[in-house]
């Protein structure tokens, strides 16, 4: 029996789950390429802008501007006066589709791609098994950096899948390799440079292959794991300190007050959900758990 209540039904596959500036729940849809926005506490939801290329993270400039991740063309775009315009073009960095993103104060972006097409090779191979082996070696990919003004660079090079990711309370960057199972920590400089790469929780044990994060206040991270129905709290050093069931597999997690917001669908897989309309927003309350006492 799944801990959360289903708050909406009919999503194609939801992503990128964020608390936007005025409170409200923003996510996107890969397959209806929309982002919306909801309100947790009426139930009021509309849509944000339709994104032709899938849209996939979300985050904000100061000023307030939304930035939304168009992944087959790699870019990210900007919401200017209810109209979207090119920020970034990716398409020397990312080897294959743009996917989650992080904006911090400063409106720098990191963007991560799949490196590859995962979705095929799973195709392919009728099922996740070849990517659960332990010697299996996934194709690297680069994270990259978005400045404010639009400018991109390479913040990290052979990273395994990289996706969700978060702030720490020190200031590190926290990235889910997914196909590394695990999470992985980097230092900031004061231009948005990483260094310090430290594996910060290994995963594999606990079959999680983790997908979306969200950090919490305490600094432990509520990780999506993608092949369970569930989402779990990670501290560093990899401990698992809250499991929480959701009625199908989970893809994506936003903690927005004191409610963990998960995105869920039978599976990510193209032929399956994107004609279909399968997934869901699941809730689960957080008073009590570390980092939302």
């Amino acid at each position: 029996m799944a801990d959360t209540t289903v708050l909406r039904e009919g999503l194609r596959f939801g992503e990128g789950p964020r608390r936007g500036p005025d409170g409200r729940l923003f996510y996107s849809d890969f397959y209806e390429r929309e982002v919306r926005a909801l309100d947790l506490d009426t139930g009021a939801e509309e849509v944000v802008c339709a994104v032709p290329g899938q849209p996939s993270g979300l985050g904000w400039l100061p000023d307030g501007r939304l930035l939304v991740v168009s992944m087959r063309d790699r870019r990210v775009l900007r919401l200017e006066d209810g109209d979207l315009v090119e920020h970034a073009d990716l398409g020397d960095i990312a080897t294959f589709h743009a996917n989650d993103m992080l904006v911090d104060a400063r409106g720098r972006a990191y963007v991560g791609n799949f490196g590859f097409d995962l979705h095929g090779l799973i195709a392919e191979a009728g099922g996740e098994a070849p990517l659960l082996e332990p010697g299996w070696e996934p194709p690297g990919a680069a994270l990259a950096l978005v400045r404010p003004d639009g400018t991109v660079s390479r913040a990290a090079e052979d990273l395994k899948f990289p996706n969700g990711m978060g702030l720490l309370p020190d200031g590190r960057l926290l990235v889910a390799e997914t196909l590394a199972f695990g999470l992985t920590a980097f230092d900031v400089a004061d231009d948005g440079t990483l260094s310090g790469r430290t594996p910060w929780a290994a995963l594999r044990e606990h079959g999680i292959a983790p997908d979306g994060i969200a950090v919490d206040a305490d600094g432990g991270a509520w990780v999506a794991p993608a092949l369970q129905a569930c989402a779990f709290r990670v501290e560093e050093g990899g401990a698992v300190t809250h499991r929480v069931a959701t009625s199908q597999p989970c893809f994506a997690v936003a903690v927005v007050g004191h409610r963990l917001v998960c995105c869920t669908a039978p599976t990510s897989q193209p032929e399956v959900v994107a004609g279909a309309h399968l997934g869901k927003l699941e809730v689960f309350g957080l008073q009590g758990t570390p980092g939302n006492a």
